[in-house]
This record gives C-alpha cells, sequence and structure tokens, in this order.
C-alpha cells in the first residue's frame, strides 16, 4: 500500500446549506476522529479569488485527507454518513486523487505527506501551499497577494485554482492543478509579480509556518462548473 492524498470540493447553493458548511468547519472534527487508514485531514473553507483572498466564499468548502491507501479513501467516500451527508447538500463536488511527489515545511508542526512519485515535465502536477501569517505582518501581507491571484487568470496551462484556508486572514492555502509541469514552472519562476511575493517572502519573513507540496494527480471524480472533471485535464 502506497500513501494517496486527496481534495474534495463542495459547493453549497443555498444559505442554509452554506450555513450548515459553516458550522461543519467546527462540528465536522468530532465526525473524521478514528477513520480507519486517515492519517492526516483538513477541513478548509475557500477564498473569493483564484489563490489568497482576504474575500470569503462561504459557497465553496474543501475536505483535505492523506491516506494509508486509495482503498481506504474509496471505504471512507463510499460509507461515511458525514460525507455522504455533505455532497446530498452540494449541487456539485468533485475529488481529486494524488499521490506526493515533493514536499517542504510543515503543517500544524508536522510533514504529513510521504513522497514516493516522480514528476515529468509534460504531465500534469497539482501543488499546494500553505502558509500560517504573522499577525504582525497581514498588512503588509494582503497588500501584495491580491495581484498575484489575479496573475493566475491568464495562464492557460492552469486547469484549476482554489484559494482555501482553515481560518480566514491568518491561515491560508492554494490549490492549483496545472497541465503539465512545465506550465507551472513557467509561471512560477517567469510571473513577474509572483517572483516579486516570493522575494518578499524571505525578505519580510511573513510567515510562522509554511508548506509546499507537489503531487501527481492521477484520479478525478465528480462534475465542477457543470464539466465532468474525469476530462478536466484535457480542456
Amino acid at each position: 500500500m502506497s500513501q494517496i492524498t486527496t481534495c474534495t470540493f463542495f459547493k453549497l447553493d443555498s444559505f442554509s446549506k452554506k450555513f450548515w458548511a459553516l458550522t461543519q468547519m467546527q462540528l465536522g472534527h468530532a465526525h473524521l476522529k478514528n477513520i480507519q487508514g486517515l492519517v492526516f485531514y483538513k477541513l478548509l473553507g475557500s477564498g473569493a479569488e483564484n489563490g489568497f483572498s482576504s474575500k470569503p466564499n462561504f459557497g465553496t468548502y474543501a475536505l483535505l485527507g492523506i491516506w494509508e491507501s486509495e482503498s481506504h479513501a474509496t471505504s471512507f467516500f463510499e460509507n461515511n454518513s458525514f460525507f455522504k451527508k455533505y455532497s446530498s447538500k452540494s449541487s456539485e463536488s468533485f475529488t481529486v486523487f494524488a499521490h506526493a511527489a515533493e514536499a517542504h515545511g510543515k503543517w500544524d508542526g508536522k510533514q504529513p505527506f510521504v513522497s514516493h512519485a516522480t514528476l515529468a515535465i509534460d504531465k500534469p502536477v497539482m501543488v499546494l501551499t500553505r502558509a500560517s501569517i504573522r499577525i504582525s505582518k497581514l498588512i503588509s501581507f494582503w497588500r501584495k497577494v491580491g495581484k498575484v491571484s489575479k496573475s493566475l487568470e491568464d495562464y492557460e496551462g492552469l486547469a484549476l485554482s482554489i484559494g482555501v484556508g482553515e481560518w480566514p486572514l491568518i491561515q491560508q492555502a492554494t490549490l492549483s492543478i496545472w497541465k503539465t509541469q512545465a506550465e507551472m514552472i513557467d509561471y512560477a519562476y517567469k510571473n513577474e509579480k509572483h517572483k516579486e511575493v516570493v522575494r518578499l517572502t524571505r525578505k519580510l519573513k511573513w510567515y510562522k509556518e509554511e508548506l509546499f507540496a507537489r503531487f501527481i494527480p492521477y484520479k478525478f471524480e465528480g462534475k465542477w462548473k457543470g464539466k465532468n472533471v474525469a476530462n478536466f485535464l484535457k480542456d
């Protein structure tokens, strides 16, 4: 068996369903304890922009899970009552399955990803960036990152980017899926706005904890924005 990572996104439409999902950011933890094969998880809200955003999106939530094997994840998705209830309240949802290829940094003081896959320059890649922002740095951070989020919109190689987080403003993450690693690298190293934020991150020490990970996405299930995500990387 080899570790896999899954991330499920849920879209909720009505006020009552959005409110229910918001309450699960706290109440949902009770349903995720002692799940067989689940070694790490996060219930996440989302931002209103492509990447980091100070504006919340109360209509989109995510469940990130790290599993001992795909069979453990599949069993959870097929049988867990909490997951089924969340899915039934969602107008759309999709799950990406991925193998970790590399990871640096920590999340809540630990490095949860076991890297065992090899990236290819001409194959798809999923990127997770996560940071816990220092309270004293919040103003300078949020003045800069919006420009980077906006700059993502111009990249054809980007299949999806969603800003997520555990707490608004303070604990933020971006999950992005790219059609090829080459296109992701082109953005990361040639986009001037992105390069500026990387430089300022080192100079101003915005984060008290950060994590960067790359994955090979190998399976998609569900629908998003009216599209079957099995064809996600073909559009």
